[in-house]
């Protein structure tokens, strides 16, 4: 297979991203960690590990072929399934702030649902090409994929993950339209799952009461709109220049998860409005080169691939901006690249050099578009 340079513009977009992750992880968590742990750089230092690890994992990943990320997609699959259920039924789970999201293995520990959303993605992406015209009929297209989706939302929401399992859901609707799924078989599927969904959200007492904060945070600023009205706050203050690195007021200990779920407020007090520009501007350059390598792959394969991939990233990180911003009700997303946090960081940092890899292919025309 003939293979050209890497995306450059997309190579910057990410390493752009992951540079004003590690400037913000510490300006967020310096503090919190000098007076909770004792060590101001107890957050930073773990983050640069995970950067470090993810960085090579990414370098392998853009050096690799189609043909191994084809033969890795099923057993990937296999092994994300039983990560979810250990999680969930063995000693190795580890739970955390009530909900059981970590598996320990030995001194390390990871986030299955994070890995499952890089396995679902190579595994739709086989999947489609071994259906090739089928996946337009209902039984053999649809709904194999609306099954295995439903699982793994299934395992992850008994965690409880809420807001992974509806990334999860938006990735599949979202790849199964691409690879020509009837809209019509889609839209099928709402009837159900609109009332499954209200269930879900209406029938918990905590989402419930998330969702009546969003709808009028300020009257719920003392107690569920905290959060997202700290976030509001901070972007106030932030104004356009922003206050400067280091002198944000709201990770003093107002602003709860500063460094993970709510980094984008913080960076919006800091940068202010032009750094918010900036990180979005880079997410859609991601957004833009990801779209392109799709299109100008060599292969289905790796069009679908680099597609999910893009997904994966950018839903994620659409969701982690619009929760800051109180476009969307509160969800505990990390942002990609930004965000402390290792699996993730580490994922999506693979879902990028696979990205990458597929911009070095020598264009054909076998996106998903072609046919």
């Amino acid at each position: 297979m003939d293979r050209t340079k890497p995306d450059i513009l997309l190579l910057f977009s990410v390493l752009a991203l992951v540079g004003i992750g590690i400037v913000m992880v510490y300006s967020t968590s310096s503090i919190y960690a000098s007076e909770k742990l004792g060590d101001g750089a107890y957050f930073i230092k773990r983050h640069l590990i995970a950067l470090c690890v993810g960085l090579v994992l990414m370098a392998i990943a853009t050096l690799s072929s189609e043909r191994m990320w084809w033969s890795l997609s099923y057993p990937f699959m296999g092994i994300a399934l039983v990560s979810l259920m250990l999680v969930l039924l063995s000693p190795l789970g580890r739970t955390m702030g009530g909900s059981s999201r970590w598996l320990k293995l030995g001194p390390f520990g990871f986030q299955p649902a994070e890995f499952t959303k890089l396995a679902l993605v190579l595994y739709f992406s086989r999947s489609f090409v071994n259906k090739g015209e089928k996946i337009r009929t209902f039984d053999l297209g649809l709904l194999p994929h609306v099954l295995v989706s439903g699982v793994i939302v299934f395992l992850v929401c008994a965690q409880p993950d809420f807001g992974t399992a509806m990334v999860i859901a938006a990735l599949s609707v979202l790849m199964v339209f691409a690879a020509g799924v009837r809209v019509s078989h889609l839209a099928s599927l709402a009837i159900p799952a609109v009332p499954m969904l209200y269930a879900l959200v209406m029938g918990v007492d905590y989402r419930r009461r998330r969702i009546l904060a969003f709808l009028d945070p300020w009257n719920h600023a003392q107690d569920s709109a905290f959060q997202l009205v700290q976030s509001l706050l901070a972007f106030g203050s932030g104004g356009i220049l922003g206050q400067g690195l280091g002198k944000g007021r709201q990770k003093l200990f107002y602003l709860p998860e500063a460094h993970t779920d709510f980094i984008f407020s913080c960076l919006g007090e800091e940068m202010g409005l032009l750094g918010v520009l900036l990180v979005v501007g880079l997410f859609s350059l991601l957004l833009w080169r990801g779209i392109r390598a799709s299109l100008r792959a060599q292969s289905k394969f790796g069009s679908y691939v680099a597609l999910g991939a893009t997904l994966l990233i950018v839903i994620q990180a659409l969701v982690n901006m619009w929760v800051a911003l109180g476009i969307f009700p509160t969800k505990g997303l990390p942002l990609p690249f930004v965000s402390y946090g290792g699996t993730s960081l580490a994922v999506n940092l693979i879902a990028a050099g696979i990205i990458l890899s597929v911009s070095r292919e020598k264009s054909s025309g076998g996106g998903w578009m072609a046919g």
